[in-house]
């Protein structure tokens, strides 16, 4: 598989292979939802399942009766989560999607003990993709959105989510930066010495095919030449292709920042559960959720 370097180039893989995901997505009651199951489906690589108020939904330009688009009526978003949940447990959607309902709400519905879709053992943790202006290729993060401070064994998921990102791209040997603010190990800092362990497990194949290295900076991970100048020998030799923040301040703070003053168009899921879920803020623009579809269909 050619490596996707873009998110054109991912929406154009995607519908070259002509295998549309179905997805099922609660309460589409905003424009820039409807709006990008609009583009997924006039380009093909998916068909919906729509939960929640239908008269809302089949105000959005007659989405309603659209081909590849099934509208079950239910006011009450929490009951149309729960519905479009069990879509999923019951085998009928590939992924799931939020509208314009709280990250939590859907989560709730998620880990519901009797009813929900995460499998025993699994973590949930939010993977990030992010095409920078200028930038050959694109970049791969976690995590920005749910876990605060992971532990040892939760960083090896979340790295385990990235490498899966990678891996559908067409990256055959993912290149990861354990990111710090410095490349020296210190106690006081518990992220950096679960780096070294991280570190000594990627030499063990424990990840399979990659290269995992740190703590570093971004720059570093980035930019091999203020490596060298630093005397920082890494097999990364600034060429990662994605990154592992410590916790989620770091980690959302690079986000929003590249977002907003480096204009870096996103997607993002959530990984662990039965299936990818999108879970695009409500004021993410419509590309952006368009982008999250395509990331989602391309990993399921």
């Amino acid at each position: 598989m050619e490596i996707i370097h873009s998110f054109s180039q991912l929406s154009e893989h995607l519908v070259s292979s002509s295998c549309r995901k179905r997805i099922a997505v609660a309460c589409p009651h905003d424009v820039h939802t409807t709006d990008a199951i609009m583009m997924a489906l006039q380009r093909g690589i998916a068909t919906f399942t729509l939960f929640g108020d239908a008269a809302r939904i089949n105000s959005f330009a007659g989405l309603g009766g659209m081909p590849g688009v099934e509208v079950y009526d239910e006011a009450d978003c929490d009951k149309a989560t729960a519905m479009a949940v069990d879509a999923v447990r019951r085998g009928e959607a590939d992924i799931l999607m939020k509208g314009s309902i709280n990250t939590d709400n859907i989560l709730k519905a998620i880990l519901n003990k009797e009813h929900g879709i995460l499998p025993k053992g699994n973590v949930i943790s939010h993977v990030t993709v992010m095409e920078v202006p200028g930038r050959p290729k694109l970049i791969f993060m976690g995590d920005v959105a749910v876990i605060p401070y992971p532990t040892l064994a939760q960083r090896v998921q979340i790295i385990n989510y990235i490498l899966r990102c990678c891996r559908a791209f067409g990256i055959e040997r993912p290149r990861l930066g354990l990111i710090h603010f410095t490349e020296k190990v210190n106690p006081k800092f518990p992220n950096s010495t679960d780096y070294v362990e991280l570190v000594k497990m990627a030499h063990a194949g424990d990840f399979g095919e990659c290269i995992i290295d740190g703590p570093m900076d971004v720059r570093t991970a980035f930019d091999n030449e203020s490596a060298v100048i630093k005397g920082i020998h890494s097999p990364l030799e600034g060429d990662a292709d994605g990154l592992v923040f410590p916790n989620i301040e770091s980690g959302n703070v690079f986000y929003k920042t590249m977002t907003y003053f480096c204009h870096a168009e996103i997607a993002g899921i959530l990984l662990g559960a039965q299936c990818p879920v999108v879970v695009s803020s409500r004021g993410d623009s419509v590309l952006s959720k368009y982008n999250s579809i395509a990331l989602a269909c391309a990993i399921s």
